[in-house]
């Protein structure tokens, strides 16, 4: 691209270069990762394969802004944190959304190239891990279960586990604003008192709040999850070994945060 600067000619790239809107965005690359293993090649294939990548990519955008708000909680920059996490409840509503756009698929459709996933399967998604462990449903176990993960990926979900979680940053968050967290009844006093006297402690409010709202749109994610596979598959047991809409009825009553969810029953 080029412009007019004061009578100057500028080119916009690096180093003078022609940059483009394809390779900016890299579109020769990304628009060749849609690969078919279905022969002959099913329809819904392509599909079912640009969702999940697009999930993917969500995903990456996710645990950049979850741990951007992470750190800001931990630096004091309480605004920053909650409007990061603002974001990040827009896109899980995005995905939520996608569902509705894969159910576009019959079961018939699916069937014409589901035998051919084995063994993949979603469980085997590193970021989606890593998400439930930055929000603070840690599972060391997972790494144990899951032998395929690439040595980039045993690290990765490593530092997960090791590093503070969005949970741990709000404690942190309390800690400053003057409260003890050191057992359940000094937590829940200290967020009774935050609830109670949101003039003083309005930002810590609206904070705690957003994490919430995190944890009730993956809740409702989880929730759309596992009727589109009912609807898709059945009791048909997963392609990765797992029991399918089984395994994912049983992570329905996850929640991140139970201390905010028990304050509801005081206030």
């Amino acid at each position: 691209m080029t412009g007019r600067w004061d009578g100057v000619d500028v080119h916009f790239g690096e180093e003078g270069g022609r940059l483009t809107y394809g390779s900016y965005l890299r579109l020769g690359q990304l628009l060749d990762q849609q690969r078919l293993e279905s022969d002959p090649p099913a329809h819904d294939e392509l599909l079912f394969i640009t969702i999940h990548q697009v999930y993917e990519l969500w995903f990456k955008q996710v645990l950049h802004e979850m741990t951007a708000s992470r750190d800001a909680m931990l630096s004091g920059e309480l605004w920053l944190a909650q409007h990061l996490l603002r974001r990040v409840h827009t896109i899980e509503r995005t995905l939520t959304q996608q569902v509705d756009i894969l159910e576009t698929m019959t079961p018939q459709d699916f069937g014409e190239f589901r035998h051919r996933l084995s063994p993949a399967s979603g469980f085997q998604s590193v970021q989606f891990r890593e998400i439930e462990f930055l929000s603070g449903a840690k599972d060391p176990s997972f790494v144990k279960r899951f032998r395929g993960l690439s040595e980039a990926e045993k690290i990765r979900i490593q530092q997960r586990l090791d590093e503070p979680t969005l949970w741990d940053a709000f404690l942190v968050v309390l800690e400053k604003a003057g409260f003890a967290t050191a057992s359940d009844d000094d937590l829940y006093k200290a967020l009774q008192t935050v609830a109670g006297d949101r003039a003083q402690y309005g930002a810590v409010w609206e904070l705690a709040e957003a994490l919430l709202q995190h944890d009730e749109l993956a809740a409702a994610w989880r929730a759309r999850h596992v009727v589109m596979v009912e609807r898709m598959i059945g009791t048909k047991p997963g392609t990765g070994g797992s029991s399918g809409a089984g395994y994912l009825r049983s992570r329905l009553d996850l929640r991140y945060y139970p201390h905010l969810w028990h304050l509801r029953t005081a206030l």
